[in-house]
């Protein structure tokens, strides 16, 4: 056996007694078990101390140690930067009203819920501190407020294989007016959206705001999307949530700007291709005017090549933009 594997064979059968000795064992015990000296053992301990709850118990001048719980729990207990993280996104969807937030809330209840008392006081000891230097960056965009009970609605009829019937008033109408929808996925973010295709229908499924349906409610009539559906399939056909015909993107990107280029995702299909010193992204979508949305902040370290297209709405834009410095006062 070699070395290495000495050495884990020591830690894995220490791990082993630490987890079936009830009052816990010495580190003289523990040396004494293995046939090492008492530094080893220290080393040993301190590793497992990492990936196990190691309880201490002190005795007089002397200490024992055992580990609580069956090994498999190490694994599935969440660690406090796990937590953390998951308690910086809660607090952004508050910022953001995202609609799952309620639901990732109620996860953040129940985990916590899951720790003894020791547990919690250790976790709750970190989680401060790590609650407190921590933030997921709520950017600029719509501030709206979709519901959580209609999300809970929804997923309802996902699981059940429904279709969902809603009030739904776009903001070109005047009133809203019903509809009834296979359920094809939701799309989170900023403001989250059912993508619903009418049943009995060829029509390729459409995007619904959450804030602006009303009295959302399981049908009851079963309609669910094929096997084959893929979500992210659909959402990679265009550039931003906005479905149109496909185009053939084509930006050049000169020398001094290559590096940003390479670390940057304009597409998840796109493609690298170098042309001497420049570089040139390519990729095939829809969503023109929110990809020339994007690419302001690319001003002067890219060439939009085509289509053509895409240059005029961008010229569009640029016009457009100019209001915002030089407005027209006549």
């Amino acid at each position: 056996m070699t070395q290495r594997m000495s050495n884990l064979d020591r830690t894995l059968k220490l791990v082993h007694a630490l987890t079936e000795s009830i009052e816990g064992l010495t580190l003289d015990q523990m040396a004494e078990l293995l046939g090492v000296n008492r530094r080893t053992v220290e080393r040993m301990r301190n590793i497992i101390l990492i990936h196990f709850d190691l309880d201490e118990i002190s005795d007089g001048r002397t200490k024992r140690f055992r580990i609580k719980d069956s090994p498999g729990r190490a694994y599935t207990r969440p660690s406090s930067a796990e937590v953390a993280a998951l308690q910086a996104l809660v607090e952004a969807g508050r910022k953001e009203g995202t609609a799952n937030t309620e639901t990732l809330e109620k996860l953040l209840a129940k985990i916590k819920t899951a720790f003894d008392s020791a547990e919690r006081r250790r976790l709750d000891n970190d989680l401060d501190l790590l609650t407190r230097l921590q933030r997921s960056r709520v950017t600029a965009g719509p501030a709206v407020i979709a519901s959580p009970e209609d999300l809970t609605t929804i997923q309802s009829a996902i699981l059940g294989s429904h279709c969902v019937d809603f009030d739904y008033q776009p903001d070109w109408a005047n009133e809203p007016s019903w509809r009834r929808v296979v359920p094809y996925g939701l799309i989170h973010g900023p403001i989250t959206y059912l993508l619903g295709k009418m049943p009995d229908r060829d029509d390729s499924p459409y995007t619904f705001r959450l804030d602006r349906m009303r009295n959302v409610r399981e049908s009851g009539v079963i309609g669910f999307p094929p096997e084959d559906w893929d979500l992210d399939a659909w959402l990679a056909q265009s550039f931003g949530i906005w479905h149109e015909v496909g185009h053939d993107i084509v930006l050049r990107v000169p020398s001094h700007a290559v590096e940003r280029a390479r670390s940057w995702r304009f597409h998840p299909h796109q493609q690298f291709e170098e042309d001497g010193t420049d570089l040139l992204v390519r990729f095939h979508s829809g969503g023109l005017l929110e990809l020339a949305n994007h690419l302001f902040q690319w001003a002067g370290d890219v060439v939009i090549e085509g289509p053509d297209e895409l240059i005029t709405i961008m010229e569009e834009r640029l016009i457009a933009a100019q209001s915002m410095l030089r407005p027209n006062l006549s």
